[in-house]
């Protein structure tokens, strides 16, 4: 018998399969087209597997609310195809298996909340910025959800005084992820940020904008761990510049952790998402 997991991208599908032990037996990545030729591999790739459940953490905007008549939907994507999507509903019809359901980054919350970076905590954030921005936490050991899923990515933050970047996103221009995420970094200076390595200045106004945003959610959710993973964080310099800034904003207003260890890189890296998708698997089978 085996857990199920699906960490859904707009990119790619990484599905797996543990044993009881969460032990990974096997995995696989499948592009992200359309939901039918994508949904056939995921099907041929779990079909090997006497499943005992699935946990599922998904692109958005998705429909978390279980009282929905859209509960297990991915709803608004931008995303082709997949707007108004029944992903529970498509699993749950092929498998009659319960299916747990949450975003990316609430997943990737979980799997650093039990096996990562804040095992042994009660509580802890999880942002990925990369290609966009986005955030999840656990308070007192359960996933944050109410009307809806957070959208931390989407804060609004003050523009720096010397920067003329507009902002990207089409929605609020100068929030977090227009002008913090990667693309906000190849919009401003014309280059990708792992081109940008050695270039202080990028990476200086870069920490003043994602530590505005730690203020904000350290001010409103008080978590004993902030986890900054995806491709951006990749560029390590990055972790102290912004606990410096995040000292200078916070301006001793609060108590929090020691910095080093508050704001920190995830301890299972790449795999958090996955590992959050199978503990939630086992979950929903004993419920």
């Amino acid at each position: 018998m085996y857990y199920g997991a699906i960490e859904a991208g707009g990119t790619k599908f990484v599905c797996a399969v543990s044993d009881e032990n969460f032990d990974i037996v096997d995995r696989i990545s499948i592009p992200t087209t359309l939901p039918n030729e994508t949904m056939q591999h995921v099907y041929q790739f779990f079909n090997k597997y006497n499943l005992i459940s699935i946990g599922i953490g998904s692109f958005g905007p998705i429909d978390v609310n279980k009282e929905s008549g859209t509960y297990g939907y991915i709803t608004t994507t931008p995303k082709m195809g997949w707007g108004h999507f029944n992903l529970v509903g498509a699993l749950e019809e092929k498998y009659q298996k319960p299916v747990a359901f949450t975003t990316d980054v609430n997943a990737a919350a979980y799997g650093e909340y039990k096996k990562g970076s804040a095992k042994g905590a009660n509580s802890c954030l999880y942002l990925t910025i990369g290609t966009g921005i986005g955030g999840g936490a656990v308070i007192n050991g359960k996933i944050l959800e109410g009307f809806s899923h957070p959208e931390m990515g989407h804060v609004l933050i003050r523009k720096h005084q010397e920067d003329s970047y507009e902002g990207n996103c089409p929605f609020h221009k100068t929030c977090l992820e227009g002008l913090a995420a990667g693309p906000a970094i190849e919009g401003r200076y014309s280059k990708k940020g792992h081109e940008l390595e050695h270039d202080d200045h990028v990476w200086k106004l870069e920490a003043y904008y994602i530590a505005q945003a730690l203020i904000s959610y350290t001010l409103i959710l008080r978590p004993e761990k902030i986890i900054l993973g995806g491709g951006v964080m990749k560029q390590r310099q990055l972790f102290p510049l912004i606990r410096a800034e995040f000292k200078r904003l916070l301006n001793d207003y609060v108590q929090t952790p020691n910095l080093d260890e508050y704001i920190v890189p995830p301890e299972l890296e790449d795999n958090a998402g996955i590992t959050g998708c199978l503990l939630l698997a086992k979950e929903v089978s004993s419920n």
